[in-house]
């Protein structure tokens, strides 16, 4: 501040010297001393005003110090007092905030109170009532003491009516505990009867499944029993013709092996063939049926050329007995061997037709038993 304060003077003093008036053109001519002197006293003037303007500006900042005090000091005191204002006003607020609550809770309290007495006549109200109800009925039960009395004094047990009372307490209380215990016993037994009558019901229910499946089961069986006892009927059938044409096939094959042996005998076969093997042996008797089919139709065609030859020959004795005997020789032969070509014929056409009779039947019957499987 004191810095200030020196510039503005020193500020002032220049513009004081600056407005000052410049001395005349004779003045130039006055001597350096005067000048001097000159310069001194207008120096010392200018101090002197200098000084007076200090003082006087001190005077001034210090009368606006003390001022700037003054309404530092005032505003303060307004401070305060607007803060106590302020807090008059609140504390005002509260007061008023809590008178109103305090008579709110007082209005509250009275409509309370008013209920709380409401409430209180209808209970003396009530309690009057049941005063009167209990005064009739003490009015009602007075001969019981009078009673009880009597009791105690024809029991020695009880010595006075509470004991009695008591024990009549104890017995009603044990009778309702009892009651209870036997209401519960009750329902418990309600409750396994319940589930009894149920477990009936499902097992009825589970039997009567049972019994009908059972009952399907042994339909199945019987079912079955009959298709077996049909299956052993056929097996037995099979089994019979089976053992048929078993026999029937020994015998064939045996018949087989006669006239093998008999094509061999007559032929002078060699016995290479086994016995088991039907098939080479009717191969063999095959055979030799072809040739003497053969060898028939050559005696046949040979017939009718001798007979159309009407020259007569002399022959000599050897050539007669030969011719004599050539004749009966060839119709015996021929004879034999019809004979043997007609049985050998027969006995293979009796084989075949057994042999294919035997497969289709046992093919049929092996399709049937399959089917019916």
């Amino acid at each position: 501040m004191a810095s200030d304060l020196e510039e503005r003077v020193r500020a002032a003093v220049r513009n004081k010297l600056l407005l000052m008036k410049i001395p005349e053109k004779e003045n130039d001519f006055l001597p350096s001393a005067c000048c001097l002197l000159e310069k001194q006293r207008e120096l010392a003037e200018v101090e002197k005003t200098f000084l007076a303007t200090k003082e006087e500006f001190q005077q001034k900042m210090e009368n606006f110090q003390q001022r700037r005090q003054e309404l530092e000091r005032k505003e303060g005191q307004l401070k305060q007092a607007i803060l106590k204002f302020d807090k008059f006003l609140k504390e005002n607020d509260a007061k008023r905030g809590r008178a109103m609550r305090r008579a709110n809770q007082e209005k509250q309290q009275m409509a309370q109170k008013e209920v709380e007495a409401e409430r209180l006549r209808q209970e003396i109200t009530r309690l009057l009532t049941v005063k009167k109800k209990l005064e009739r009925r003490l009015a009602a039960h007075k001969p019981f003491p009078e009673y009880l009395q009597k009791v105690l004094e024809k029991v020695e047990q009880f010595q006075e009516i509470p004991e009695l009372i008591g024990r009549f307490q104890t017995l009603v209380a044990t009778q309702t505990s009892l009651a209870q215990r036997e209401q519960a016993a009750r329902e418990a037994v309600e409750e396994e009867r319940a589930c009894l009558q149920q477990y009936m019901e499902e097992s009825n229910n589970q039997l009567l499944q049972q019994n009908n499946l059972v009952a399907e089961l042994q339909g199945q069986l019987e079912q079955v029993q009959a298709k077996v006892f049909e299956l052993e009927s056929n097996w037995i059938c099979i089994q019979n013709t089976a053992a048929d044409k078993t026999l029937e096939l020994g015998q064939i094959k045996l018949a087989a092996l006669n006239l093998f042996q008999m094509v061999a005998k007559h032929r002078k076969l060699p016995a290479h063939v086994p016995q088991d093997d039907t098939e080479a042996q009717l191969d063999a008797v095959q055979l030799c049926i072809e040739d003497l089919t053969a060898i028939l139709a050559d005696f046949r065609k040979a017939e009718p050329l001798q007979a159309s030859q009407p020259e007569k020959v002399v022959p000599s004795q050897s050539s007669t007995t030969a011719s004599q005997s050539h004749p009966l020789s060839r119709v015996s032969i021929a004879t034999s061997v019809t004979h043997t070509v007609n049985l050998l014929i027969l006995a293979e056409l009796h084989f075949v037709a057994m042999t294919l009779g035997d497969r289709g039947k046992s093919h049929s019957q092996s399709n049937g038993w399959i089917n019916g499987s």
